[in-house]
Formats: structure tokens, sequence, C-alpha cells
């Protein structure tokens, strides 16, 4: 973020928004492949609509999974809590159409080259102990517990279908409350807006550090009045549109591409990934404030094209040589970041809500990327 005194805004989803249904089976099937053969590679879509589901992409595995597409996509629908007249797990119609991967694409990746081109971006911030930018943070935060409440006190008040929008407060650069907070969620036709606001109050109040909570003017719930209607029966949804929702809430640039539903030879999801992880551990190491991260590569090709660090300013070290030292040290092609984050793991429908970054790495592997084991060694090796 800039200095200076300004809001800034972010967003998030829940599990049962339908773009984020979407994302969650694309990475549940990702998921199946790579439990059987961690060297599957998978391009995976969804979209859904009204009491249906469409399935698309490439394939190359030499197993398949041990149950069906179409039994992962109704036991998913099912946990998520979707029985609804237009949005049901046991009446939706499963299209597959799933088929191999180009031969052209494979022939790329057989040298360990990038599985196509693009430009990838990581970011890290002191704005939370996370290392993320506050706005999107809290705004994870809040849906994250208010589905938790949903699914443990309030599944006949609530259904799956929410958003919300944080705008916090900056002060000399840096986050000193909330200025307003949006949220709108599914709910049960005989909920009146004011009703639903008392219930989503404690949720919010709970996700936000003490004293933050927004003037009660700024405090907006179902703004529209009434959201009764909601999932796939109420909006589309598509496989990686809610790119700016999984990163930095625009806080920091994207690239572009999407994550859900590719596994690691793809470098949209493990670049950035990778990007997350470098920025991450700099600022850890207290080399700067805030870093920003980009590399991009060219299809076929095992090394990257460029690699740019901005440190916005903040640096206690110049940028030159920070990134003269990355360049030396660390393997960015998409064999390296695979094997320094361990990416041909069943790990990644858990990233699919919630944001696949300021997440806590987990046993099995899952957020890895967000380990801080390099800033010891940055903090050596830089402070010099």
């Amino acid at each position: 973020m800039k200095k200076g005194n300004f809001l800034f805004t972010s967003e998030s989803v829940s599990n049962g928004h339908p773009d984020k249904i979407c994302d969650q089976l694309s990475d549940r099937i990702v998921d199946a492949y790579l439990s059987v053969d961690p060297y599957a590679h998978t391009a995976v879509e969804v979209m859904a609509t009204t009491n249906r589901l469409i399935i698309a992409g490439e394939v190359k595995s030499s197993l398949s999974p041990e149950i069906s597409i179409e039994e992962m996509a109704r036991e998913l629908i099912k946990e998520i809590g979707y029985e609804q007249e237009g949005f049901d797990w046991k009446k939706l119609v499963v299209e597959n159409h799933l088929h191999a991967q180009s031969a052209d694409i494979d022939n790329s990746l057989n040298d360990g080259g990038a599985g196509d081109q693009g430009i990838m971006f990581g970011y890290a911030c002191q704005e939370t102990e996370e290392l993320m930018p506050a706005p999107i943070f809290y705004a994870h935060r809040i849906l994250e517990n208010l589905n938790k409440a949903r699914l443990e006190t309030l599944k006949d008040v609530l259904f799956p279908d929410a958003k919300s929008q944080v705008t916090v407060l900056y002060k000399d650069g840096k986050p000193i409350g909330i200025h307003s907070v949006v949220v709108s969620s599914q709910h049960h036709p005989d909920y009146t807006q004011d009703q639903i606001r008392e219930v989503i109050r404690p949720v919010v109040e709970k996700s936000l550090p003490s004293g933050w909570m927004c003037p009660e003017e700024n405090f907006y719930v179902n703004p529209s009045g009434r959201f009764v209607i909601g999932g796939p029966d109420g909006d589309v949804g598509l496989t990686g549109r809610k790119i700016i929702v999984d990163t930095y809430g625009g806080a920091a640039p994207h690239g572009g591409g999407a994550f859900s539903g590719k596994d690691s030879s793809k470098v949209d999801r493990s670049a950035a990934y990778m990007a997350r992880y470098i920025a991450k551990n700099i600022v850890k190491a207290g080399l700067a404030e805030r870093c920003t991260l980009q590399l991009s590569y060219a299809i076929g090709v095992r090394k990257p094209l460029s690699l740019y660090v901005d440190t916005h300013g903040t640096g206690l070290v110049p940028e030159t040589v920070i990134t003269n030292y990355l360049e030396r040290t660390i393997d960015f092609s998409p064999i390296g970041i695979r094997n320094q984050l361990q990416l041909n793991r069943p790990i990644y429908e858990g990233t699919a809500t919630y944001g696949h970054f300021g997440r806590k790495p987990k046993t099995d592997g899952c957020f890895s990327w967000e380990r801080l084991d390099l800033a010891e060694l940055f903090r050596e090796l830089l402070l010099k």
C-alpha cells in the first residue's frame, strides 16, 4: 500500500458461492488424480448452473481416480450444504467432458519446461501477523467464521452462498481500523433483513481485532433487502473467476492466471505460490516492510525469463542485491518449485476457499508456500 491516509477495500466469497463451488470441484479432481499418480497433469474447468454441473478440461495420468467424477461432485455439493430446489446434490445433472491432454502441451513438459507462458506475482507485507494485506485477510475471516457458525448452529437460518467486503482505514500507510463492512448471505425466506443482520453481527465482531468494528451506519447486511435465491440457481459459477479473492484482494498485482484445476506444471499456480513464499520470507527476515516479486515464463522453457523484486521503498537491502542472490540460490524452474514446495501431492482442495495465501501450513503439505523456513537464511546472508 502507498503512504498517507486512505481507504482500501477487498472482498471475499464463501465456499457456497457459485464460482467457489467450481474452484473446489476442480481442485478435488486434481487431488483425486494426484492421490493415485503424483505426476498427473490436469487442467480442469467447471461450470455450475441450475441443477447442473459441467466439467471439462484435459488430463494426463497413468491411473484414474478411485471414485467417479460424478461421485466427487455430488459429495462436494452435499458437504457444502446444497439441498435446494434449484441446486440439489441428489438431483443435479453432472456432465463430464474431461479428455486427454494435448500432445503438444505434453511434449513441452518432457524436459521440465513450464506448462504455459505467463507472469506471476507474489506479495507480502507487515499489516497482519500472516503478512497479508488487512482488507482481504479480514474479508476472508468473516466468511470463514460465518460458515462455521452456519454449520454449527445456523443451518436453518443461513444458506451456503455469501459474500463479504471490508474497507480498511489507513493512516500514514498503516491500517488502524475498519471503515465499513458489507456481508450478503443467502437465508431462509422467513427471516427479515434486520433478523439476519443481528445473526451476522457477532460473527463479524469476532472476526475483527478488538475495537475495530465499523460504525453502525457503515455496517451493511444484505443491502438489497433479501437474498433467498442463491448459489448456482441465482448466478452461474465458473472455475477461476475469483482470482483477486484468491490472492491479495487487489493490494498487489496479478498476472491474470487462475489457480484451481491446475497441477504444478502450470506455472500460473506453482510460480505464484513460489513468488509468495519468497516474498513472505523476505518480509519476515526484516529485509523490507513490503515486497512484490514477479516471475515470467515461456511454455516449454525451464528457466524463468525474468525475476523482478520491488520492496516499495521499504527495503534495508538494495533490490538488485536481493535479485542477484535469489537468481544464484533459488531454483525457479517448474521442477525446482515442485520439489521445494512438494507440490505433486493431493493438497489443493483446501486452497480453493478463503484464499490461497495467509494460511497456516498443514501437516499434509497444504500451504507449504506459507512456511517461513528461509527467513533466517535471508537475514544472515543479506544483512551482512
